[in-house]
Order: structure tokens, then C-alpha cells, then sequence
């Protein structure tokens, strides 16, 4: 009977094959090293570290569900989110904007601002004018005001917060032309302080977190942003797992 067929060789396994990422133990990563030295599992130890999710390291994480809203402001674990110079296996924890209850007084700004020509012609302000004139100056009007809202919207969707496995990232959006992007590695954070204030904030969970750092940023300010105690916890912990990962790898 040809060989290919020979049940008694089909299980029979090689002496040394190397083992998943997922699936090794340190026993595994000791026969590696035994066999084919050293920087091999160095290699398979960093890979195992990569594919470590977030949840089994971090309870607040594990107590939120991955976010598919593109306008959330506290978004964790979002779904199809990238940036500029995001390394390749670098992975978006955390995205924070400003919360909604801080975009309220533009809101009603907005109304206002819309509600002026109804008050000019109620009153005949524009009574002067040609009927041609005058419908001009409301459409005019009406796109400052459109005008208006959408810078405001602008600005509050892309100045963003983002917290990812390796870095914290602030993107300070101002225009269309100009934005300013800082960032400083997760183990260079030396301080993490969140405040509350007002009534508003206290009610509705918001405010700030101030992080310093030893990175070429001293300081990062996430302003208003939701659930500032979760934010700092969550940090916390990137910074034990980072502590944890470092001792691992002076380890091996």
C-alpha cells in the first residue's frame, strides 16, 4: 500500500513544529528557544502580545460594546476607524469627542440666527427694499447661517481624541486648511487627572482629563469629553498591561 495511505504514518506528528501564537505556553516558547534559538521566541512572544485583546486586560473595555455610530462621542472600540500615521498593527481603543450636551448653545444659537428674518420682516426692517432684494437677502442669510452650522459641526466631529494600544493622539481640527496632531506613546504617560465641573457635567457625566507626559508633548487636555473617570481608568490600565509587557519582555 503506497505510504500516502498508511494510517500509522498519517498520525504520526513531526518532532519540532511551531506552535500558534494563540495556542502557546511557555513550555512551548522553551522547546522554541531550545531548537531554534532565541530571537524565534522573541518573535512568537510578540506576536502572542499582539493578538491579545483588549477585554482581557481591561474591565472597562469589557463592559462596553464595540461602537458602529460614526458621530458617537464616546466611542469604544469603534468600528472602521483609522488615522494618519497609524502604525499597521495599531488598534483604535478609544475615540472621544466633545459630549453633545457641550454642542447645546450652538444649537440654539443656530435657531436664533435662523429665526432673524422672520423677526426683520414681521417688523417691515426690510419693507424698503424690492420684493427681488429682499428675497436675496434672506437666501444670503440662510447660507451664512447653513454656513455657520457646519463649521461648528466640523469642528466638534474631527476634534477627536484617540486612544490606541501604543499611543494617545489629540487632532486639533481648526479648518479646513490647518489641523495639529500631537501624540506620545502609552508608556510615557507620568500623570492622569480627570475634572468635573458644574452642574451640567455632573449630571450628564462630562469633563476633562489632563494627562502629562515625558513625550516631546508635556501635557494633552481632553476637554469635555464623556465619562472622564472611565477614560482615566481605562488609561490606567493600558499602563499596567504596558508595565506588565515590559517586564515580559526584559523577561524573555
Amino acid at each position: 500500500m503506497p505510504e500516502i495511505f498508511d494510517s500509522s504514518k498519517a498520525d504520526k506528528k513531526p518532532a519540532h513544529q511551531h506552535p500558534h501564537p494563540l495556542e502557546a505556553t511557555p513550555e512551548d516558547l522553551d522547546v522554541v528557544a531550545a531548537t531554534d534559538g532565541e530571537p524565534l521566541k522573541k518573535r512568537l512572544t510578540t506576536e502572542i502580545r499582539k493578538t491579545k485583546n483588549v477585554d482581557d486586560y481591561s474591565s472597562v473595555m469589557r463592559q462596553m460594546k464595540p461602537s458602529h455610530n460614526p458621530f458617537a462621542a464616546f466611542a469604544a472600540k469603534p468600528f472602521n476607524v483609522a488615522f494618519d500615521a497609524q502604525h499597521k498593527d495599531e488598534q483604535v481603543l478609544l475615540l472621544l469627542r466633545q459630549s453633545l450636551i457641550t454642542q447645546i448653545k450652538y444649537v440654539v444659537i443656530a435657531i436664533g440666527l435662523a429665526f432673524v428674518p422672520v423677526l426683520f420682516n414681521s417688523v417691515g426692517m426690510l419693507s424698503f427694499l424690492p420684493l427681488n432684494f429682499q428675497f436675496i437677502a434672506n437666501v444670503g442669510w440662510y447660507l451664512m447661517v447653513m454656513s455657520y452650522v457646519l463649521e461648528v459641526f466640523l469642528s466638534w466631529f474631527y476634534n477627536v481624541y484617540i486612544i490606541t494600544d501604543e499611543r494617545i493622539i489629540d487632532v486639533d481640527f481648526h479648518s479646513l486648511l490647518f489641523k495639529n496632531v500631537a501624540y506620545a506613546k502609552i508608556d510615557n504617560i507620568e500623570d492622569i487627572t480627570a475634572t468635573t465641573s458644574g452642574a451640567l457635567g455632573s449630571i450628564f457625566d462630562y469633563g476633562s482629563v489632563r494627562i502629562q507626559t515625558a513625550g516631546a508633548v508635556s501635557e494633552f487636555d481632553f476637554v469635555d469629553v464623556p465619562h472622564p473617570s472611565k477614560v482615566v481608568s481605562f488609561l490606567n490600565e493600558l499602563l499596567i498591561e504596558e508595565e506588565q509587557e515590559f517586564h515580559d519582555r526584559r523577561a524573555n
